[in-house]
């Protein structure tokens, strides 16, 4: 299985990401690499992120504005 993530602008317009991701085998794998460039995506105008496993199906989405704010 693949994981993935789409990068949105604060309008909801997919965004070309700050830090270009690997693929991903596992959803920890995708989670853990969110959480090391999460800071680089949102300063490079990604908004929000929207993770989902190889069949589409999205998993949850999540702000990083937000995340900053925590």
């Amino acid at each position: 299985m693949a994981w993935t993530w789409r990068f949105e602008a604060a309008d909801g317009s997919e965004s070309t990401p700050a830090v270009v991701p690997e693929e991903f085998t596992t959803q920890g794998d995708a989670e853990s690499w969110i959480g090391e460039y999460w800071k680089e995506l949102l300063e490079g105008g990604t908004e929000r992120v929207k993770l989902s496993d190889d069949g589409g199906t999205e998993l949850y989405t999540m702000s990083l504005s937000e995340a900053q704010q925590a």
